[in-house]
Order: C-alpha cells, then structure tokens, then sequence
C-alpha cells in the first residue's frame, strides 16, 4: 500500500508515470526502505495506465460491495437464542421459588 501511495504522490508532483527512483526518493523521505521486489511490481503494474481511470474504477467496485451486512444479521439470529435461554433459566427459578 505504501508504494501505491508513493506512486500516487508521485503522479500529484507532476511526473506522469514515476520512475522507481521516484517512488523510492518519497519511501526514503519518510524513512522507508523500499523493497525492490515490491516496487517493480507496483511500477510495472502501474505504468502507462491513467491514475484517475484506475482511481475510478476501484471507487466503481467499492460502492457494489455490501458493508456491514453480515453482523447485524448475525446478531439478530442470536437475539432469539439468548431470549430462549433467558427464559429457561427465568422458567428453572421459578420453579425453584414453587418447591
């Protein structure tokens, strides 16, 4: 992620398709050792593609994913199990009050 950041810093100073030495001068700014490997992969994914095209494409697959949908659900099935057991445990005290 950090090098995709810097890539995209890079892109925002003006330089249309950084170079890896780009990316490499912000990383050593902040006092990050870059990662050969890593940052050729990044370069070469990155490289004669159009940021803003790509930027929009990932907002387009974001908003089609569901966010959060599967705790609250998750919580509402066990909202009936615990009732059910509260009730077991109120059924086992009143039967202890009737003795």
């Amino acid at each position: 992620m950090r090098y995709v950041a810097a890539y995209l810093l890079a892109v925002l100073g003006g330089k249309t398709t950084p170079a890896a030495a780009d990316v490499e001068k912000i990383l050593s700014s902040v006092g990050i050792e870059a990662d050969a490997e890593k940052l050729k992969k990044v370069i070469t994914e990155l490289n004669g593609k159009d940021v803003e095209q790509l930027i929009a494409a990932g907002r387009e697959k974001l908003s089609s994913m569901p966010v959060g949908g599967g705790a609250p659900a998750a919580a509402a099935a066990a909202a009936p199990a615990a009732a059910a057991a509260e009730e077991k445990k109120g059924n086992f005290k009143i039967k202890i009050k009737n003795k």
